[in-house]
């Protein structure tokens, strides 16, 4: 009964998940996203996706960057880490 339980559970999420529908889109755009799914061996949703997480981390990379270099810049004494925000938590987290 616990795995049908969890089942369920797992059916009823996915099935709670939003959709994303995209008119309009340019076809290099389609024809490089179906060329990285073929090699990566994923679907066209699946590679979107993880395109997406990508386009997303690296936007949030680029915006810590620009945070610490407007902070150097500003003459104050601070101390940075290259390390991710999450690793610098967990670590934290252990102490």
């Amino acid at each position: 009964m616990h795995n049908a339980c969890t089942l369920t559970t797992v059916l009823q999420s996915v099935a709670n998940m939003p959709n994303l529908q995209i008119r309009d889109l340019p076809q290099e755009i389609y024809d490089a996203l179906k060329a990285d799914a073929q090699i990566e061996q994923r679907s066209l949703t699946q590679q979107a996706i993880v395109a997406l997480r990508e386009a997303r981390r690296q936007r949030r990379t680029e915006h810590r960057t620009q945070v610490v270099q407007v902070l150097r810049e500003s003459g104050r004494h601070f101390e940075f880490s290259d390390d991710a925000p999450e690793s610098l938590i967990a670590d934290d987290r252990k102490r």
